[in-house]
């Protein structure tokens, strides 16, 4: 009965969306106000105790565990987590809120990353596309299959920075390497990854060797921190999804090391999600999928840009792409769900279930977002008047 009423007690703080809520016990109580959209299942009595005033986290753990299921529209209850966890004052700038998410070291980095990317390449491989591209795609169309959306993100990145023969690139966070070879292939350039995976470093590192760019393309296993830049200068910088993974004190630094390894007049892409205000991490995902992470807002990354004489030249909103993308590998996801269970189990099973549902919800009903950024290392007089260059077929 206590545990009843502590959960009843934190789902009334949620006054914003309609929603029911269908007990163990079988008693249903609606929440919010007007016509429930979603419905809350307790399958069983938890056998835990109420230890935390997260009701996401709360929620989140009881359905990996098989206590709770939810019925009707995930993009309504995505909705309602959104408007129910905002802080009040929406308006007020808070840049600079030293409490939140602390700046991870590079140890702590490269043990955050390992924990959601080195699963194994076996795993990735059942769900995404074959380019192994574990970021938001670039649909042309609706009827484009995962495979066209992903290179066509990787072209429309490569066409945005201008490549010219025998410039340097580097990738930061280069995941499976597809971008690095695409760009030597196409464009002749010298490119670089870097990762901090060590399946996607050796997956990466064998396919440069099977397509025989070893002159062209390089791989390594290493933090961008530790990155030399008295003896490696690049023209051209790109992060793709990695941007995210750095930690909220570390958003500087990395502008700053970006600009050390940039040359004068060089030219950045900076593919990141980002959140309407500056907000801790959701607390589930922080905990099972992306330890460490930190969504930026815009607006805290653009203010970045002026103070290491980065000029803005080109912003783009992806949002809808990442939560097609979403649903392809959520459906690639369960044409494989059952040798992820026989692997990994039921409970990771519901878990990575609910991370990719729950993240194309969000990217449709919740104003988390996608943006690529494009900017130059102090001015550069020499590009083109108009960017018709990146959108030409």
């Amino acid at each position: 009965m206590l545990k009843k009423a502590a959960l009843k007690l934190l789902l009334r703080n949620w006054k914003q969306g309609a929603f029911t809520v269908v007990f163990w016990d079988g008693e249903e109580e609606s929440y919010g106000n007007g016509e429930p959209t979603f419905k809350i299942i307790f399958r069983q009595e938890p056998s835990w105790k109420i230890s935390s005033n997260d009701i996401v986290l709360i929620l989140g753990e009881a359905y990996m565990d098989g206590i709770v299921d939810f019925e009707g529209s995930m993009d309504e209850m995505i909705r309602a987590v959104a408007l129910n966890n905002h802080h009040e004052e929406t308006g007020k700038s808070k840049l600079f809120d030293e409490k939140k998410n602390e700046g991870t070291d590079s140890m702590t980095q490269r043990e955050n990353i390992h924990h959601h990317y080195d699963l194994g390449n076996d795993f990735f491989a059942l769900w995404l596309d074959k380019t192994m591209s574990y970021s938001c795609a670039y649909f042309r169309s609706p009827d484009d299959t995962l495979y066209q959306a992903q290179i066509q993100k990787i072209d429309h990145i490569l066409k945005k920075i201008n490549l010219k023969p025998g410039e340097r690139l580097l990738d930061i966070g280069c995941g499976w390497g597809w971008l690095i070879i695409r760009a030597a292939e196409q464009y002749q350039v010298k490119a670089t990854g870097i990762t901090l995976s060590e399946e996607q470093y050796e997956g990466t590192k064998q396919r440069i060797k099977e397509l025989g760019l070893e002159n062209l393309v390089d791989v390594q296993f290493v933090n961008y921190q530790d990155l030399d830049e008295t003896k490696l200068q690049f023209d051209k910088i790109v992060s793709v999804g990695m941007f995210e993974h750095v930690g909220k004190n570390n958003l500087p630094r990395y502008m700053d090391k970006v600009n050390k390894l940039l040359v004068p007049g060089g030219m950045s892409l900076l593919h990141t999600i980002t959140g309407m205000f500056e907000e801790t991490a959701n607390a589930w995902i922080g905990k099972y999928i992306f330890p460490g992470g930190y969504v930026p807002s815009l607006r805290e990354t653009v203010w970045l840009l002026p103070e290491f004489d980065f000029h803005l030249l080109h912003a783009e909103s992806l949002r809808l792409h990442y939560a097609k993308t979403l649903d392809c590998w959520y459906s690639n996801f369960l044409g494989h769900v059952d040798t992820v269970r026989q692997k990994y189990g039921e409970r990771f099973v519901r878990m990575w279930s609910l991370y990719l549902r729950g993240c194309a919800a969000a990217f449709r009903a919740s104003g988390l977002d996608i943006d690529q950024l494009l900017f130059t290392k102090g001015l550069n007089n020499s590009l083109p008047l108009t960017y018709e260059y990146i959108y030409e077929k």
